[in-house]
């Protein structure tokens, strides 16, 4: 899995200078549709299904500040699957390595009406590929 990238823009800091902590959120989002993209089920390809990914759940740990023009280095991870809540692991470095920020999201899979998705009985090939990130990962 490739890292996704982030720059962190001008307008995304506050009269200190420094990052909003809102916006830490925001890259998590920015993150995590990459890397469903690289999984080869981009949100576009959700939607066209009729499935829907809320957020059910956010923690986060703010570790050190950023600023305008940090490149942040951001890699998420499956850290918790059982085919109905699907648990994301963020860690995000600034260019020297340093550990800036950690974070996680829960998920489930909705309809478009707003029934729960048992992954595995509607989209084995999704399921497949987030039960292949668990491994990748013990591995």
């Amino acid at each position: 899995m490739n890292l996704y990238k982030h720059i962190v823009q001008y307008y995304e800091t506050d009269k200190m200078g420094i990052t909003h902590h809102s916006n830490y959120i925001r890259w998590m989002e920015e993150a995590r549709v990459d890397f469903l993209k690289q999984i080869g089920w981009d949100y576009a390809k959700l939607e066209k299904e009729g499935v829907i990914c809320p957020v059910v759940g956010l923690d986060c740990s703010y570790k050190e500040s950023t600023t305008f023009s940090d490149v942040i280095e951001i890699d998420v991870t499956v850290k918790e699957f059982k085919g109905v809540k699907l648990k994301l692991s963020y860690t995000m470095k600034n260019e020297e390595g340093k550990l800036v920020f950690e974070g996680n999201t829960e998920h489930c899979f909705l309809s478009e009406k707003g029934n729960l998705i048992r992954l595995n009985r509607s989209y084995p090939e999704f399921y497949d590929a987030l039960v292949a990130m668990i491994q990748k990962k013990l591995s």
